[in-house]
């Protein structure tokens, strides 16, 4: 028995972790055109610097003119394992925590806060794992051109390259930097995403509008669970983009920001509170199909591999 449940729930990470990854392929462009809107005027009021991307249109255009078509898949590789590691980890813990119970009372009705507070715990847990390749991605997808270089350009070209320069330099901790930024940012966005996805659903199945596992329920519980997402992670997301991305000392801290509350504080300083929701476009345009992509796919999976584990185990 205790076999059977632990091969259980390493299925629901793997099941978690390849939706990632399915849905990463698709939204990779539009994570690069994000991250370079987020750098660009990094610190400077707005007139005081050069403005290489207006909006999100422009963004894909200018890219693919001075760095080629491909340049809009820069960094795909580590934000694949990034979207196996940190889906993989907290959508799989999400659905254990389900599995337990724990988000149901006694009468077997689901519970929104309790919802909450186990998209943010297994949120959390997925960026601190998966931060590594999140910081690899950030300079793989910020680095460019010179003429449309925006925030710092680090020298790596591949994952490779990058982890083995950041850990020969700044030791393990080194491949952490930016986790402080990174477990905030997913903690509230995971909370935001998986308790609205989760009480949509169920709210959608309860009207019965379709066959109970018809793809159409996740479906447009996640369209809810992508909108509010954008409104609720922007800042953070902007936040963890700068202190991913900054160059760092000889000892391998930030030059730019100390800590989470510092940039905090230097952005709004600096930018105004609109500095906050820089690249608020593309940003929407990729986690609404990104939630969806994920959610959708995490959720046929699983169906998927119960009903694979029911026909083996038919009587015979």
């Amino acid at each position: 028995m205790a076999k059977s449940h632990t091969k259980s729930h390493t299925m629901e990470f793997v099941c978690a972790g390849l939706a990632g990854c399915g849905a990463g392929v698709f939204t990779t462009p539009l994570e690069v055109v994000k991250i370079r809107m987020q750098l660009q005027g990094e610190l400077l009021r707005k007139g005081h610097y050069t403005v290489h991307y207006r909006n999100c249109v422009h963004a894909f255009y200018t890219i693919v003119k001075s760095d080629g078509l491909l340049a809009l898949q820069k960094g795909l590789v580590p934000a694949l394992w990034f979207q196996l590691v940190h889906n993989g980890t907290r959508l799989g813990s999400y659905q254990v925590i389900i599995n337990t119970g724990f988000t149901r009372d006694e009468e077997g009705n689901s519970k929104w806060g309790r919802y909450v507070l186990a998209g943010a715990a297994s949120g959390g847990f997925g960026a601190a794992v998966a931060s590594p390749f999140y910081l690899v991605k950030t300079h793989l997808q910020a680095r460019a051109n010179q003429a449309i270089a925006v925030g710092t350009q680090h020298p790596h070209d591949s994952m490779t390259k990058g982890f083995k320069m950041i850990f020969q330099e700044q030791g393990i901790r080194g491949l952490w930097r930016g986790t402080m930024a990174a477990v905030p940012k997913s903690t509230v966005g995971s909370a935001a995403q998986l308790a609205t996805f989760s009480s949509s659903k169920d709210y959608i199945v309860s009207l019965k509008l379709f066959e109970p596992n018809s793809i159409l329920n996740p479906f447009f519980a996640s369209i809810v669970g992508g909108v509010l997402i954008v409104a609720c992670m922007t800042p953070f997301d902007v936040v963890a983009t700068r202190m991913y991305n900054q160059p760092v000392n000889d000892h391998g801290h930030g030059t730019l920001y100390r800590n989470v509350p510092d940039c905090f504080i230097k952005i709004l300083h600096e930018e105004g509170i609109w500095g906050f929701y820089k690249g608020w476009g593309p940003s929407f345009f990729r986690l609404v199909p990104h939630t969806v992509l994920t959610l959708v796919f995490w959720d046929q999976l699983r169906l998927l591999h119960h009903k694979w584990t029911s026909d083996i185990n038919l009587p015979t």
